[in-house]
């Protein structure tokens, strides 16, 4: 065996491990883009550490809005709304807040939409039944 030979040998040993190394990068690829693709399918998640009142600008029209709605605890119409933060009932008044309530409520953040031109809050909150929920009065002895 000459010192060609050798050389001859070790040239192809290092290309059938180029050719392994080449064939895990190509696994390894399809791996990375196979999990790109599903991350694609999943929903945008919104940081879960802001609630609907710090993503609002203080003293705006929405946020005098959402503390309204905050502190009467149920939705209201668009009227009692404008009424309640101060505003005149114009139509322009009317149109200005729907709009700007209607892109919260597409984008599916704070605000919902309850009836026509009555807005509302999301709540995360899971409410409970009462104490006496599914007990029958007449049973109880």
């Amino acid at each position: 065996m000459g010192l060609k030979t050798k050389f001859e040998e070790r040239i192809k040993r290092k290309e059938i491990e180029i050719a392994e190394y080449e064939s895990k990068i190509r696994e390894a690829k399809s791996y990375l883009q196979a999990l790109q693709d599903s991350m694609k399918l999943l929903p945008k998640e919104q940081n879960a550490s802001v609630s609907g009142a710090e993503t609002l600008r203080p003293g705006s029209n929405v946020y005098k809005t959402y503390e309204y709605l905050k502190k009467i605890g149920k939705p209201a119409y668009l009227d009692e709304i404008l009424k309640a933060i101060g505003k005149n009932i114009t139509k322009m008044e009317r149109v200005n807040l729907a709009g700007t309530l209607g892109q919260y409520v597409r984008k599916n953040e704070v605000f919902r939409r309850t009836a026509p031109n009555t807005f509302g809050l999301i709540t995360d909150e899971i409410s409970e039944p009462p104490d006496d929920f599914g007990i029958d009065e007449k049973h109880i002895e």
